[in-house]
């Protein structure tokens, strides 16, 4: 699993490295044929990583509620957010990851709740939540870097 806890921190820098030249304006702008912004992703990829490898597995989370409701499947900007509030986000997106894999060593991931996917593919355990997760934030990635050309 090493390379997989690599994988996610990987992706996680190269997304930082691509917008870190962006304005706030820039990365809460939502392009013509868009539903969701930069932000959106990034806080979305927060968000769906704590919900299938923690909250699945009966552990508390580093998101509270709102977060949740404003970044989870299924949500779109509801407003714009400030440079403080991005800078929130893009902590928890650069943190969380290595605060995941000290987790996992600890083997504090005993019991998780299967859970079918959009994929309709069945998770039984965290390190299936680990696989799906990283495939998940690779899709984001591509969308991050199209709506950088478009901003």
């Amino acid at each position: 699993m090493e390379k997989q806890f690599e994988f996610l921190k990987g992706n996680r820098l190269i997304i930082l490295k691509a917008i870190e030249d962006l304005s706030i304006e820039q990365l809460n702008k939502i392009p013509d044929n868009f539903t969701n912004n930069i932000v959106w992703h990034m806080g979305h990829l927060v968000v769906i990583q704590q919900l299938l490898c923690y909250k699945l597995s009966g552990l508390p989370m580093a998101v509270n509620n709102d977060m949740i409701a404003e970044y989870q499947k299924g949500t779109a900007p509801k407003r714009e957010i400030n440079v403080e509030e991005f800078e929130k986000i893009k902590n928890q997106f650069l943190t969380l990851p290595d605060t995941f894999k000290e987790d996992y060593t600890h083997k504090i991931f005993v019991k998780y709740q299967p859970y079918v996917s959009s994929l309709n593919i069945t998770l039984n355990t965290i390190d299936d939540a680990i696989v799906l997760n990283n495939f998940h934030e690779g899709i984001h990635l591509g969308y991050i870097l199209a709506l950088k050309k478009l901003v």
